[in-house]
């Protein structure tokens, strides 16, 4: 993207705030404490030319201005529009002043120590906090995984092994990819790919998936579910950097149902390794015990007004399922976990009846709203989905009694 563009961009948002379409909490609720779990925003494939997916086609892979893996400049620009409305959002509902410096004790921002989650947890400051000084935390030692965010195994024992490998085995069984498979082949004319004419590696479908489940090491899997993963994965990051779209998967994907068919990939791919409870428990502990203290453990005031982690894919999918949450549907979207997506847990106090209660929202922008590179103002919001506790009922407007919540809480980290 060219700088001007982007310059222009950043100008928008700094748009005057609009009338607000979010909806109004009852009479007499003040929001007191919000934490986000937020995925990173927009990067180059993880997968570059050379691995998997210069072995899965002969066509060219367009190329990317970043190092794959790290967070591109628009995925930046995206993430201060974010910042910029949750500042909005904040200001709106009085827990944070609009238009000067939060205190250094009101917010907390603290990222895993990769590239592109740090950046966005930065870019994310930047537009939520312009000019103030609101410091990212993260390990002195960038490009290694923070415990807090690394979703790794951590029971060495054969018996969770074996139990781990079986959840996989059939969490991959609740995906029929058939189609999906055989759209990819299509898309990326599978035949002529060095898989098939070097390694005779030539049906997608018909090919093996094999499991890992191995202490100190992220859940895995090799054959075609981590291909079809690793490919759908790079469209679908073309598509919201703005590539044209003859570029976009070579202009193979034509229409909203092959996106879908081939989404089934990616959404697989993660839900097979991350969100069979047996697993999601384990890898998400870390993170868990991390949202129980800043949310429960430590007393307000004296606990940060708002806080903000930034991770990855893995770490949403896990913590989701750890913590039980109702199935759920994203409008406008296709990923299960987006690009840039949040889960907003948010504390609020009922005056009246002198009570504290939950509310958990999926902020995310829509796939359209990504692709334009479309800015966020309480009058042009993102899209916010309100989930649902399986532990701790809701009520019309989406709210949980705080002790419900905190029982789930205490429940996922024993």
């Amino acid at each position: 993207m060219k700088k001007n563009i982007v310059v222009a961009m950043l100008a928008l948002a700094g748009i005057a705030p609009g009338v607000s379409l979010a909806q109004d909490a009852p009479e007499g609720y003040q929001l007191e404490q919000v934490l986000v779990m937020s995925r990173h925003n927009l990067r180059a494939p993880l997968a570059n030319n050379g691995s998997v997916l210069e072995q899965s086609t002969a066509k060219a892979w367009p190329t990317w201005d970043v190092p794959g893996g790290h967070l591109t400049t628009k995925g930046g620009v995206l993430e201060v529009y974010m910042g910029h409305y949750m500042r909005e959002w904040l200001a709106q509902q009085g827990l944070l002043a609009s238009g000067e410096c939060p205190t250094p004790a009101s917010v907390y921002a603290y990222a895993n120590s990769l590239q592109r989650t740090v950046a966005t947890a930065q870019f994310f400051i930047t537009g939520a906090f312009p000019g103030c000084d609101v410091p990212v935390h993260h390990q002195e030692k960038m490009g290694t995984m923070d415990p807090t965010f690394n979703p790794v195994i951590t029971d060495n024992s054969p018996e969770f092994k074996q139990k781990a490998l079986k959840a996989m085995e059939t969490q991959r069984q609740h995906y029929p990819l058939t189609d999906s498979y055989a759209l990819l082949e299509k898309v990326t004319d599978y035949a002529a790919s060095p898989s098939c004419k070097e390694k005779q590696q030539c049906d997608l479908n018909a090919g093996k998936d094999t499991f890992s489940a191995n202490a100190t090491e992220e859940p895995g899997v090799s054959g075609p579910l981590k291909v079809g993963n690793s490919l759908v994965d790079a469209f679908t990051l073309q598509y919201y950097e703005g590539f044209p779209l003859d570029q976009v998967a070579w202009g193979q994907i034509k229409t909203d149902a092959q996106w879908r068919t081939l989404s089934q990939l990616k959404n697989g791919y993660q839900d097979t390794l991350f969100t069979s409870p047996e697993v999601a428990r384990n890898v998400a502990a870390p993170l868990v015990s991390y949202i129980r203290q800043a949310l429960v453990e430590k007393p307000q005031p004296e606990s940060a007004k708002f806080t903000l982690l930034v991770g990855h894919d893995s770490n949403i999918a896990s913590l989701l399922t750890a913590l039980a949450f109702k199935p759920y549907q994203l409008p406008g979207q296709n990923e299960r976990t987006p690009i840039g997506g949040k889960i907003v847990f948010q504390r609020w106090h009922d005056a009246k009846a002198d009570r504290d209660l939950m509310k958990v929202e999926y902020v995310y922008q829509s796939s359209e709203q990504l692709r334009n590179g479309a800015p966020l103002t309480l009058q042009h919001p993102p899209q916010r989905v309100v989930l649902q506790l399986e532990g701790c009922a809701t009520d019309a407007q989406g709210f949980c009694p705080w002790d419900a919540f905190t029982g789930v809480l205490n429940n996922a980290v024993k």
